[in-house]
């Protein structure tokens, strides 16, 4: 999954009012007094939400693959089954 600025910008500040075009830096507008957030901020937050993402889909499918198997789950893993 790709995470946007938009996403981690809301990620950081869920009330940030602000215009972004082609998640592009140099074109983001923060509105109504919203104070701005720095890009390596932003990019760090990317980063964050990306790694999360990725652990997720890797506790999922490490999930499945015990399913398969028949071997027990972790609670982690068990959290991941959509009942």
């Amino acid at each position: 999954m790709i995470i946007d600025k938009a996403t981690a910008i809301k990620a950081i500040n869920q009330t940030a009012s602000f215009l972004i075009v082609d998640d592009d830096y140099s074109k983001l507008e923060w509105l109504n007094g919203t104070s701005p957030i720095s890009e390596n901020e932003i990019d760090a937050k990317i980063i964050e939400l990306q790694n999360a993402e990725t652990e997720k889909e890797n506790v999922k499918a490490s999930a499945k693959a015990k399913l398969i198997a028949g071997e027990a789950l972790t609670a982690e893993e068990a959290d991941t089954i959509v009942l």
